[in-house]
């Protein structure tokens, strides 16, 4: 039997990988997900039923992650030595990729911002989006798609419309949702979004137009407590989908909500991804990190845009882009022959739709 590992650290990284995972299962592979006790990674692997152990507690700050990176990879090595991995997915975690190359392990990595730490000589394989800046060499295979589409893409995603009862409004009613995010990332040092009497500000106006519920990493100010979103973990991407605009510091949530249809606002100062970039293009994403102009923005979606042509604009979009996880099942189980069909015949992933 073959062993895959999928080391996270990211919830997003969880809906990246979790469909990889099933569809492997059903083609005799056996998988494995190492995470640190991060945000909701481990809610949500629970929440999924996916096989995990829990690497280490997440530690907050620069100087904390580097102290305690040592015991992070002795960990992972003794995970990855027990386990025996054929194969590990990461997305460039320095625990994961220092251990497979000194230990000769397979290892593929995927990247979706340019800003990320750059280990790319250190693994053997990176997986990236057609969009994204950066070249890595001879080792870098680049598909036609992004990183939402992994979990996204209608072939994995149904919205569920029962979304209306966990939120309690009635079924049709529009609403937006905003991010707040923690800024502890190390790719966000230096960067801004909104501050303390911005957000009060800015969901002041929006109220006043549309009901707002709050997705937020950190404690809202009191005023706003009360438009806390509480919904299952699992639920948010149907609360995206429904949703009458996006408007936010995430970009993840950001890049979801345009590949669900829904006008996303990002605003945050840690913005060229060229992923932000090609859905800007593309009419389905806003970068505008001046708060007041984010706000009159949102306000002028709310008030003047229909849902509909943005639903159509994804549609359009997605018609040119392929099925990432499809693709990457395909590159998994025939690697690294996959690496050479790519390189030979990059158009050769256009059979994943």
């Amino acid at each position: 039997m073959k062993k895959i590992l999928f080391d996270i650290g990211h919830p997003a990284q969880v809906h990246n990988f979790k469909n990889i995972y099933w569809d492997l299962k059903k083609r005799g592979w056996e998988g494995l997900f190492v995470t640190k006790d991060k945000e909701i990674c481990v809610e949500l692997l629970e929440k999924y039923n996916l096989p995990f152990i829990i690497l280490s507690k997440n530690k907050k700050g620069i100087l904390r992650k580097i102290l305690f990176l040592m015991k992070d990879i002795f960990e992972f090595y003794k995970i990855v030595k027990e386990f025996k991995p054929n194969i590990v997915i990461n997305r460039m975690s320095l625990h994961s990729i220092l251990v497979c190359k000194i230990f000769k392990i397979k290892q593929i990595s995927l990247a979706d911002t340019e800003k990320s730490l750059n280990f790319s000589f250190l693994t053997d394989t990176i997986l990236t989006a057609t969009s994204f800046k950066k070249d890595f060499g001879d080792k870098h295979i680049r598909y036609k798609g992004n990183i939402e589409l992994f979990y996204l893409h209608p072939n994995w995603f149904k919205a569920d419309d029962s979304i209306y009862d966990f939120l309690k409004i009635k079924k049709e009613e529009e609403y937006v949702i905003v991010r707040f995010v923690s800024w502890d990332a190390h790719h966000d040092i230096g960067q801004k979004g909104f501050s303390y009497n911005e957000k009060i500000e800015l969901v002041k106006k929006l109220s006043e137009k549309t009901k707002v519920f709050i997705s937020s990493e950190i404690n809202l100010p009191p005023e706003l407590e009360q438009y806390q979103i509480t919904i299952p973990i699992e639920k948010m991407h149907d609360a995206l989908y429904f949703s009458s605009l996006y408007i936010g510091e995430g970009a993840s949530m950001a890049s979801e909500s345009a590949m669900l249809g829904t006008p996303a606002i990002y605003v945050n100062t840690l913005n060229g991804a060229g992923i932000f970039k090609e859905l800007e293009q593309e009419g389905l994403f806003y970068i505008i990190t001046d708060v007041d102009k984010a706000t009159s923005k949102a306000l002028d979606i709310i008030e003047n845009s229909s849902k509909e042509s943005y639903i159509s604009k994804k549609e359009e979009y997605i018609k040119k882009k392929i099925d990432v996880t499809a693709f990457t099942v395909w590159f998994i189980e025939n690697y690294p022959k996959s690496v050479e069909i790519m390189k030979k015949d990059p158009d050769y992933q256009l059979r994943f739709k």
